[in-house]
């Protein structure tokens, strides 16, 4: 099901449109010490406070399954977490979300991954980060049938997973298609420089969705559309390249030209985790039958929804308050 073309979008059917097929997420699960507002370190042995702190679900993986709950889209999440207090936060508030969490090991022998978020006053933010379970995650240990009938899966986190990543996701993403499955794949900042490894998981991938920066060092050009071109070159059937606050460049299936979406203004308050809340609006519209442009410009208005509340998911919207927020904007 498509957005209509012509005026504005309408969507007073909302509530008649197809039951959402099931997702995936499968990828980098983490718990989030978020801080608000950390413009400059305080001087070692000095204290500072900030306005707000909290433990949050993060991690790609994590962040956009309960972004697809909020969205109303059946999902489970698959990874891996260490037997701690922050395996146990990460799995309980999943569950409360909605996220079924059957896929997810359990392993005594490694620390569930951590991050400490700083969100600057302008929203932009700075991380550090214990790599811990999702380091550890191999192929061996993924089972698609612990994913509650998806038809979908989604790898969110590509690139902090170094026992995964490359073969042994190409492997999985394989088992994936073999299987029926629509596949998609988000990256994230990779710390070793390993960018290249994205590449051999590609041929396997239906859906491509990137950060431009992050896409920039996979393929070393800079302009989306030689990006996008050059990934689809590989496989996927489309190429949607996320560009933080000037919305998305997507190349749809069957298209030789790209299209630039724009964003939808608002007051950024917590950036952390916007393009997984743009992955989640993104899958959440697909898994409801929407080509891949109508399914990027829903993207964009979860994606910059969640950046007003502080944490990855706080801001996310319900699938009803996305589509009136998309029906407000121009058409294309």
């Amino acid at each position: 099901m498509g957005v209509p073309s012509g005026g504005k979008q309408s969507f007073t059917g909302v509530g008649a449109i197809d039951a959402p097929r099931n997702v995936a997420c499968l990828g980098i699960l983490v718990a989030d010490m978020v801080a608000r507002p950390v413009d400059s370190l305080p001087p070692p042995g000095e204290l500072r406070f900030v306005d707000e702190m909290g433990l949050c679900i993060g991690g790609c993986a994590a962040n956009t399954g309960a972004g697809l709950a909020r969205l109303g889209v059946p999902v489970a999440v698959l990874g891996k977490v260490g037997d701690d207090a922050l395996g146990e936060f990460l799995l309980r508030a999943l569950q409360r979300e909605g996220v079924h969490t059957q896929g997810v090991v359990v392993d005594p022998g490694v620390q569930t991954s951590a991050t400490v978020a700083l969100v600057a006053a302008t929203g932009e933010r700075a991380f550090l980060h214990a790599v811990g379970g999702n380091g550890a995650l191999r192929a061996g240990e993924v089972d698609l049938h612990a994913a509650g009938g998806a038809t979908i899966l989604h790898i969110g986190g590509t690139g902090l997973m170094p026992s995964l990543d490359g073969a042994p996701l190409a492997e999985v993403c394989a088992q994936a298609k073999a299987l029926g499955l629509v596949v998609t794949l988000d990256t994230a900042w990779d710390p070793s420089g390993g960018w290249r490894r994205v590449l051999q998981v590609l041929p396997h991938v239906d859906y491509f969705l990137p950060s431009l920066e992050e896409a920039q060092h996979i393929f070393g050009l800079s302009d989306p559309a030689a990006i996008a071109a050059a990934a689809r070159n590989l496989g996927p059937q489309a190429v949607v390249i996320k560009l933080a606050s000037e919305g998305c460049y997507v190349l749809a299936p069957g298209r030789r030209e790209g299209l630039r979406l724009p964003p939808l203004p608002v007051a950024a308050v917590d950036t952390t985790g916007a393009g997984d809340a743009f992955c989640a609006g993104f899958l959440a519209a697909l898994s409801r039958g929407w080509d891949t442009v109508s399914a990027a410009r829903i993207g964009t208005v979860t994606g910059a929804l969640s950046v007003t509340r502080l944490g990855a998911i706080a801001g996310v919207p319900s699938w009803e308050e996305a589509c009136r927020v998309l029906a407000t904007l121009p058409s294309l």
